[in-house]
């Protein structure tokens, strides 16, 4: 099965793996049978592969970006929610579940705790919203399954965590920033 060169295949509407972008691009390959198409994105020029049978490598990025992270923590969610986009969704989840760690120690809990210490430092002292605990739990919860018990996460598990986790950013970090300073 050969590739053609690089001609118009058609229009084809796509969320960009790369830069996140919705395009439309009539750029790029296909093979000689028309069922795998690479489009080329005319935002950041870069390629996506599309199996025709629904399949896009890479995918897409659950979540969104958060304003006012400290340099640590955005790459940390965004390893996260690209861990998802190339179906390596126990590797997101484990990486929420360190993210929690993290905002702790970003938010003066001591160093070298164990897990638990970090999910209640969190909870006790205000960072997590109202009714909110059950999200912190939750990524707890699954954190310590992917971490210790022998199975494997789904795409669900990897995007509920990331939702939760965004949810949180913003409570502590966009949020709060976007009060005028007097």
């Amino acid at each position: 099965m050969g590739w053609g060169g690089e001609y118009n295949i058609g229009s084809f509407k796509f969320h960009c793996g790369f830069c996140g972008s919705i395009v439309a691009s009539d750029r790029g390959f296909q093979d000689n049978q028309a069922i795998k198409r690479i489009f080329l994105c005319p935002h950041c020029d870069k390629p996506s592969f599309f199996d025709g049978f629904g399949s896009q490598v890479p995918g897409v990025a659950p979540g969104n970006n958060i304003g006012h992270l400290p340099s640590e923590l955005e790459t940390l969610y965004n390893e996260a929610r690209q861990c998802v986009s190339v179906t390596a969704y126990t590797a997101s989840v484990l990486a929420c579940r360190k993210l929690l760690m993290h905002i702790g120690v970003e938010q003066k809990a001591d160093q070298g705790k164990n897990f638990i210490y970090y999910v209640e430092y969190l909870a006790n002292n205000g960072f997590v919203p109202p009714n909110g605990k059950g999200w912190v739990d939750h990524i707890r919860k699954k954190g310590n399954e992917a971490t210790h018990e022998i199975v494997l996460m789904k795409k669900e598990d990897a995007e509920e965590l990331i939702s939760f986790a965004e949810m949180l950013l913003k409570f502590i970090y966009e949020f709060p920033a976007r009060i005028p300073t007097v």
